[in-house]
């Protein structure tokens, strides 16, 4: 399959657990998709078959900002392609964690509903701002 199909059906794969997950936390769906990790497995499997997909991988690249640079500027659409899958799937995976976390926490849903769509979008921002609104909720809730 075209690494430009695949990059359409990896997109749209994640939108529908990104969605419950903000509008739906608490469905028996959503809890499943989270707790089953069904989606981030499907993409770790596309990410392997398209990472080494070109030939076998320079793992002394990745010591070097250069290395990896090379690595994704020679590497062609299956590269760029197993890229995206990463940051798609661990991105998802964050935010599970920001759902089950909050939940555990008695962090009410609204508060968490702007870093999740942070996460979908940015991951690392997102998580960094669960972790202010969950630092904050715990502190209060201590003093």
């Amino acid at each position: 399959m075209p690494p430009e199909t695949v990059f359409q059906l990896v997109n749209a794969l994640v939108l529908p657990q990104w969605l419950l997950m903000i509008v739906a936390p608490r469905w028996s769906v959503t809890k499943w998709l989270m707790n089953s990790y069904l989606i981030p497995v499907v993409l770790a499997v596309i990410y392997v078959i398209y990472l080494f997909s070109g030939g076998p991988l320079d793992f002394a690249a990745f010591g070097s900002l250069s290395g990896v640079k090379g690595l994704f500027a020679n590497g062609g659409d299956g590269v760029m392609l197993a890229g995206w899958v990463h940051y798609l799937a661990f991105d998802l995976v964050a935010g599970a964690f920001i759902v089950g976390d909050a939940e555990e926490r008695a962090i009410p849903h609204w508060l968490i509903i702007v870093p999740l769509i942070f996460c979908f979008m940015l991951g690392p921002v997102g998580l960094l701002l669960y972790w202010v609104i969950r630092t904050v909720r715990i502190r209060k809730v201590t003093t």
